[in-house]
């Protein structure tokens, strides 16, 4: 287990220090909040760029809105390795979903300063934009701004006061306007590492998860329109509940998903994970209904097939209500993605070197390395998470965990560094 290992080559205290300041850049009403586009996010932006300046990084904000802290390698025809997470939260997250991980780049920098290690590549340390889903109902902003695949219709998307996606993107520093200047090429090897959301480490006792894939991630806008009406006055054959249609259709996601689970195609779940009602009155039948639905899959098959049989029954739901389904929305669409097998083999010689078990293990959560991956050889570390809590305040893992994940990408980072070409 880590904690017989002392000699893992990077400072754990200060890394879990590092974590522990920028968790408490919350909402003290909510711990941990950290919103993407918030105030407070802003703030842990600010703390993240003076320690980026302190470790002597070039940084700089891209214009799909990631944070990124910059060391220049020695062969500038090398290009560059990325190692990073996010700093954004979801409401009443965590300590660690993300903030792990751009910890860790920020200590490997510290490492390989103080050990005047110069690397060949270019290292950057990123904090990807949004990789939760935000206001704007979408995930992974920066890394889908990376990798090109943030649309010109995604930037139109908008939060309940009416603000898009691009004026949220312009006010954290991006720019809407250039984001084709965001895709790279340059990326020889992209490494996350992030608390495994699971007990599968924590049960086993093993140190280190190295991921092989990552599921894709759709999720759905399922809205229906019926006749706001009053509740004791309004006959019931007379009704036209929005809601009703779409109670059923939350019943419909589960027992669709568990049909896809039980054909051997691989993980497949799908969860109703917002529900809204308006006028929203105890009084008033439900003149519309919003549902947001998300379905994550190893299999591209079953979540396109989920999605068509979805379609289908919605439309049966709302005839049998009497009411419309005037939108079926896909907001986003992400493919299955494989880490890249060569740099798992170096993931698992550190793990081993330092004296660490590993396990391969799937990746039921969506990751910006999921984005990175179209555009470059990725992979990740997952370390154990208690209890497999996860997005929630209980969210917890051990300071010599988090370290040893990050001697793991360090050690993996310097052989490559030393082995391609």
């Amino acid at each position: 287990m880590t904690r017989a290992i002392t000699n893992l080559g990077v400072d754990g205290g200060r890394l879990w220090a590092d974590i522990m300041a920028l968790a408490n850049i919350t909402d003290p009403a909510a711990p941990f909040t950290r919103r993407s586009f918030s105030r407070l996010f802003a703030d842990g932006r600010d703390w993240l760029t003076k320690r980026f300046h302190e470790a002597e990084l070039e940084t700089r904000i891209d214009a799909a809105g990631n944070l990124i802290g910059r060391i220049e390698g020695s062969d500038p025809r090398a290009g560059s390795i990325i190692v990073g997470s996010h700093t954004d939260t979801v409401p009443s997250g965590g300590r660690f979903d993300g903030i792990a991980g751009v910890a860790a780049g920020l200590e490997i920098v510290r490492v390989l300063r103080e050990r005047k290690i110069a690397l060949r590549h270019a290292l950057e340390i990123v904090d990807f934009l949004a990789e939760e889903p935000s206001e704007f109902g979408l995930s992974c902003i920066g890394s889908r701004g990376m990798s090109g695949r943030l649309t010109a219709a995604q930037l139109q998307f908008s939060k309940p006061d009416g603000e898009k996606l691009s004026e949220a993107l312009a006010r954290v520093g991006g720019e809407p306007a250039r984001l084709a200047e965001a895709k790279r090429s340059d990326i020889r090897a992209g490494f996350e590492l992030h608390i495994e959301q699971g007990t599968v480490l924590e049960t086993g006792a093993i140190d280190i998860g190295v991921v092989t894939a990552i599921v894709g991630i759709t999720r759905i806008e399922v809205v229906f329109e019926g006749k706001a009406g009053h509740a004791g006055a309004t006959p019931m054959h007379r009704r036209h509940d929005a809601l009703v249609a779409a109670a059923r259709l939350v019943d419909r996601v589960r027992i669709l998903a568990e049909e896809s689970a039980a054909q051997g195609r691989g993980y497949f779940v799908a969860t109703t994970g917002v529900i809204e009602a308006r006028p929203n009155a105890s009084n008033i039948i439900p003149g519309s209904a919003r549902l947001i639905i998300d379905a994550r899959s190893e299999s591209r098959e079953a979540l396109v097939e989920f999605r068509e049989r979805l379609d289908r029954e919605s439309l049966v739901l709302a005839r049998a209500a009497s009411v419309e389904r005037p939108r079926f929305e896909t907001l986003s669409d992400t493919l299955p993605s494989a880490c890249d097998e060569s740099l798992r083999q170096l993931l698992k010689t550190a793990a081993n070197g330092l004296g660490l078990s590993f396990v391969d293990i799937a990746s039921g959560a969506g990751h910006d390395t999921a984005f990175l991956s179209h555009i470059a050889p990725a992979a990740m570390v997952f370390i154990p998470c208690k209890d497999g809590a996860s997005h929630c305040p209980e969210e917890w893992c051990e300071p010599k965990e988090v370290a040893a994940g990050t001697a793991v990408i360090l050690e993996a980072v310097l052989e490559f560094d030393r082995g391609e070409t």
